[in-house]
């Protein structure tokens, strides 16, 4: 694609425009210099023991990932570590305490290998698909450099709440219970170390998974920024249709490769959570015991973590969906608009009178991708073949994020709410029964 015609229309002065350092080949994956785009990733994933650039990166990330979460949370949930007081808990509280542990570690362990296939497979940059920003335009480029500053800001929302809550759920559980060992003397600190190890091991397996969700919504942005660039492509004076296809195949291509990476991790996520969240439902509801938030809080932690890593990834995935779908009827009335515009200068300029918005072009509604200001070429505009050949690919091949084919839209959205409440009925139906 022309980056002169795909820049017009933008109002920036890509002469001005200073190249990012993250996307220059002289600087190499592992380098994290201060005015580095990425510092941010690479810091984040030296804290998680994730950083598989060094042989000694990958040891200490495979022990830690070992010892945080698989380890520490089977040793902790083991019933001869705890003494629990019949009036402090109901016995339902312990296993409460052992159903959070394993959709919690099923989750990292999901987030763990997907993140080291990833960097195996194409490392940091190219995941990002950073490499392939040199033939943006300077709008896609700079939305996209935002993007990645305020990235970790989505996990913070979820974390630190979530961090707090527990905290204060953990200090009360583990004041009132008591933690023994053989051999190990009573004045011995072990409810402390094992409250540390139980604390840490939590904040690791959440921050796996968060940190696959934040990447996936990431690549996902990146996207929706170029199919906000295709659009002011159409807005453009002198859009051709030829320039249109091959950024739209570009796009394609991208999001056929993000759907291919993330497809597993999505769908295995969704069955981990599904099942953790009926079971934890059936739990709840079968068991005669009152339910505060001191003996089933870690279902409430653990839910709200699940729901909102999941819900980020798939409110992107409708995102960018709905953008592709919406690209047909952008298409549509340029198709028209262009035509209606061959007939003379007199029905061009009435055309184009009728189809200027009320509000300014600049200020469309990010949902609404099919309002569409025409500026007419001066030049000669694209042909009618080409324009209806464009329309009809655009029809075609109208899907964002796709798992296994089916795109990732509203109407799965609502597939997937329907199948879920189709379930919550049938365990309320169960509990039912077995109450009576």
């Amino acid at each position: 694609m022309n980056r002169n015609k795909s820049d017009v229309g933008q109002g920036d002065d890509t002469s001005n425009f200073k190249e990012p350092l993250l996307l220059q080949p002289s600087y190499a994956r592992s380098t994290s210099l201060l005015c580095d785009e990425l510092r941010s990733f690479r810091i984040s994933l030296r804290w998680w023991a994730l950083d598989h650039s060094t042989w000694i990166g990958k040891f200490v990330s495979y022990i830690t990932f070992a010892f945080l979460a698989i380890f520490v949370p089977i040793v902790s949930s083991l019933p001869v570590w705890l003494q629990v007081p019949s009036s402090a808990f109901p016995i339902e509280s312990t296993a409460f305490h052992l159903l959070v542990q394993f959709p919690e570690s099923a989750l990292a362990f999901l987030g763990f290998s997907t993140l080291t296939c990833f960097f195996r497979k194409y490392g940091l940059r190219q995941l990002l698909f950073l490499d392939a920003l040199q033939e943006d335009t300077t709008f896609v480029r700079r939305g996209y450099t935002r993007e990645l500053d305020k990235a970790f800001r989505y996990l913070a929302f979820i974390l630190l709440p979530s961090f707090f809550v527990e905290i204060v759920h953990k200090v009360f559980f583990f004041s009132t219970v008591k933690i023994s060992l053989p051999y190990v003397s009573e004045g011995f600190p072990l409810n402390s170390i094992v409250f540390v190890l139980v604390l840490g091991s939590w904040v690791y397996r959440t921050g796996v998974f968060l940190l696959v969700c934040v990447l996936f919504r990431l690549t996902c942005e990146l996207q929706i920024l170029r199919f906000e660039g295709l659009h002011k492509m159409f807005e453009g004076c002198g859009a051709d249709g030829a320039d249109i296809f091959h950024e739209h195949v570009r796009i394609r291509k991208q999001l056929s490769i993000t759907s291919h990476r993330y497809r597993f991790f999505i769908i295995a996520s969704l069955v981990v959570i599904t099942a953790s969240q009926f079971a934890a439902l059936f739990m709840v509801l079968a068991s005669k015991s009152d339910k505060n938030f001191f003996n089933s809080g870690d279902l409430l932690v653990c839910s709200t973590v699940q729901l909102s890593g999941f819900f980020l990834c798939l409110l992107g995935a409708a995102r960018i969906t709905h953008r592709a779908q919406g690209m047909a009827a952008v298409a549509s009335r340029w198709h028209m608009s262009m035509t209606c515009a061959t007939t003379g200068a007199e029905q061009g300029k009435q055309v184009e009178a009728d189809f200027t918005p009320k509000s300014n072009c600049n200020e469309t509604d990010s949902d609404d991708s099919s309002d569409l200001f025409i500026s007419f070429p001066a030049q000669h505009p694209s042909n009618f073949q080409t324009r209806q050949a464009l329309v009809s690919y655009l029809a075609y091949n109208n899907k964002g994020i796709t798992l296994f084919g089916y795109a990732l839209d509203r109407g799965l959205l609502h597939t997937l709410f329907a199948f879920e409440f189709s379930l919550v009925m049938w365990i309320l139906s169960k509990v039912v029964v077995l109450s009576n």
